[in-house]
């Protein structure tokens, strides 16, 4: 599995308990942080809670453009268990 194919598979599973905000981290070392997104086969959009300084609301970008996901809500680590995680 390639690194974007795990990031679809990441987003197009995402569990309804787990809040869908957080900070996408691209490959160009650019942060977008975001409040919703959508999925399509390789393709994400992310919407924005305030414009960036182009005034844009929304992103799209590629799943292999992707190179980290931050989460911004505090959670304990067993509620990623829906998510496919699990412990050493």
């Amino acid at each position: 599995m390639s690194i974007g194919e795990g990031w679809r598979n990441l987003f197009e599973n995402w569990p309804e308990t787990i809040p869908r905000t957080g900070i996408l981290v691209t490959n160009y070392n650019e942060t977008v942080p975001f409040k919703a997104f959508m999925i399509s086969g390789s393709i994400l959009l992310v919407e924005r809670e305030t414009p960036d300084s182009q005034g844009a609301r929304k992103v799209l970008i590629a799943y292999d453009c992707i190179s980290a996901v931050k989460l911004t809500t505090p959670l304990d680590l067993p509620r990623f268990l829906v998510m496919g995680f699990q412990a050493p």
